[in-house]
């Protein structure tokens, strides 16, 4: 059954709209065992509406990180949330045989939205013909940003240390990346034995990004510190812009949700920023002559206190 919602909006800057959000829409998913569910939110009002497909970090759902997907929603974009099948509403058994390629079937289900899209338009009552899908971003935290991550070139390394699959897809034009894992040469002994998919190169990550990295974020997975997460930026070679947040750990404040269990750095301002700061990125990122990545940046400079700071290479 679906479930039409109005969800609060928390930041009012720049005169949101309300939102409009149905769930779950399901998507066939032959081969992979179980029906992909999504969740789809959109302004109530506008027209030539880009689009941001936002894949959630470990264990999570469709149902999380409303701080960023109701804000983008507001914000005049239609954002597309699947429940991977690692998500605890799932409750996949830690045998079963997909587990180990979940990695691989998470950058399908992303693919499988955009393959979707206009059945996802015609699910949210009043969307249809409002959608631009020639303006298509991706998003994720976390292992979500390693799946987005995919679609912009990042790749696996194999045993022998070459690329594996190329999933370059050339209907995504830009992507924010929070949280995004680095190289795979310090991962520790458990995550190298039990994740062999966390090895990534990103030689081929060539599509405009924003990552964001939070400057008190230890991973268990790495003998590096905080700065193993700015990985991407330091060796993707295509346009890119780095938030470094002040004393954000890895829920970077609390963008899996309000007041949720795994969030230990709580920080509403810095919450705040990053809806201000990556609405201005996707913004201008699929619109050319849209200003407000530039103001965005201009405001993070000016700021008395500033949260976090900004590095930028084309």
């Amino acid at each position: 059954m679906s479930d039409l919602t109005s969800p609060p909006v928390r930041d009012s800057a720049g005169a949101p709209s309300a939102v409009v959000s149905v769930r779950p829409v399901v998507l066939a998913a032959p081969g992979r065992g179980t029906d992909l569910q999504v969740r789809v939110s959109a302004p109530a009002s506008g027209e030539r509406l880009p689009v941001v497909v936002l894949s959630h970090g470990f264990s999570s759902s469709m149902d999380g990180y409303a701080p960023l997907a109701d804000h983008w929603a507001a914000h005049g974009f239609v954002v597309v949330q699947p429940t991977h099948l690692d998500s605890r509403t799932l409750a996949l058994p830690a045998g079963d045989p997909r587990t180990p390629h979940i990695w691989r079937l998470r950058v399908e289900d992303l693919t499988r939205v955009l393959d979707g899209l206009e059945a996802l338009e015609a699910a949210l009552p009043g969307l249809g013909g409002r959608v631009d899908r020639d303006r298509v971003a991706v998003a994720g935290h976390s292992w979500g940003a390693q799946t987005a991550s995919m679609l912009l070139g990042a790749r696996v390394l194999d045993d022998a240390g070459e690329p594996g699959e190329d999933l370059t897809d050339p209907r995504v034009r830009a992507g924010v990346l929070l949280a995004l894992t680095g190289l795979g040469d310090s991962l520790t002994p458990f995550a190298a034995e039990h994740f062999p998919f966390m090895r990534p190169s990103f030689a081929g990550l060539t599509a405009p990004a924003l990552f964001v990295a939070g400057d008190k974020d230890q991973s268990a997975l790495s003998t590096r510190g905080p700065d193993w997460f700015t990985d991407a930026y330091a060796y993707s070679p295509g346009p890119k812009s780095l938030l470094t947040l002040y004393g954000a750990e890895h829920s970077l404040g609390g963008v899996t949700g309000w007041g949720v269990t795994e969030t230990t750095d709580e920080n509403p301002a810095r919450v705040a920023l990053l809806q201000r700061m990556t609405t201005a990125y996707l913004r201008s990122a699929l619109d050319p002559a849209d200003t407000a990545w530039p103001a965005a940046v201009q405001a993070l400079a000016d700021g008395p206190e500033p949260l976090g700071e900004l590095s930028s290479k084309e």
